[in-house]
């Protein structure tokens, strides 16, 4: 971005954010806030600075020409809503069915988190990440499924704390044959009625 504040000026804006909401920036305890904040946002949004893709650019072939379910599940994602920036946490369950070559399994943990530090809405970023997966490793089949709770219907807005948000993108062979699709649902203990052929 040609026009991107330099670090002197994001602390002033947030110095300003924080009169805006009446505090005092110059008191004792908000003096450092502004470092702090502008730290903390290099980390939620390291995503910005990685290309998803590389990290998937290094496969294997001497696989004994396994071409059956490769499941990582349970992957802890935490996000920001593009909308309030406000944080949603949850998991993120990625599958594949290799066509002649598998990645390493902590690499799809990191083509999840490249694109979970960046704002997001969860349907873009299940897409994000099913897309990547499905151009840079050409396999037989993409699964990825989400569940995530948004803090911003959490407590704030409807303030329904107990709401879970389910988002899946599935490619290949998951999208058309029925048994490869009940088979990464059963694996990962979700209702059978998500994805089918109408998508």
């Amino acid at each position: 971005m040609s026009n991107r504040p330099n670090e002197d000026e994001a602390r002033e804006c947030i110095r300003k954010l924080l009169a805006y909401m009446g505090e005092d920036p110059g008191r004792e305890g908000l003096k450092d806030t502004p470092r702090r904040v502008l730290g903390a946002m290099k980390e939620h949004f390291r995503g910005y600075e990685e290309d998803a893709g590389a990290h998937l650019s290094q496969t294997f072939t001497e696989v004994e020409g396994y071409d059956e379910l490769v499941l990582v599940s349970d992957l802890e994602i935490y996000s920001h809503c593009e909308h309030h920036m406000v944080p949603f946490v949850g998991k993120a369950h990625v599958a594949y069915i290799p066509n002649g070559k598998v990645v390493g399994l902590s690499k799809i943990a990191r083509v999840v988190d490249t694109f979970a530090k960046r704002l997001q809405v969860q349907e873009k970023l299940t897409a994000q990440i099913a897309n990547t997966m499905n151009e840079t490793l050409t396999p037989q089949g993409v699964g990825v499924i989400l569940q995530c709770q948004h803090f911003c219907m959490c407590y704030r807005g409807v303030r329904k704390s107990g709401s879970w948000t389910t988002t899946s993108r599935l490619l290949g062979v998951f999208l058309e044959d029925e048994a490869a699709r009940m088979e990464l649902l059963t694996l990962i203990g979700m209702p059978r009625s998500i994805g089918g052929a109408g998508g």
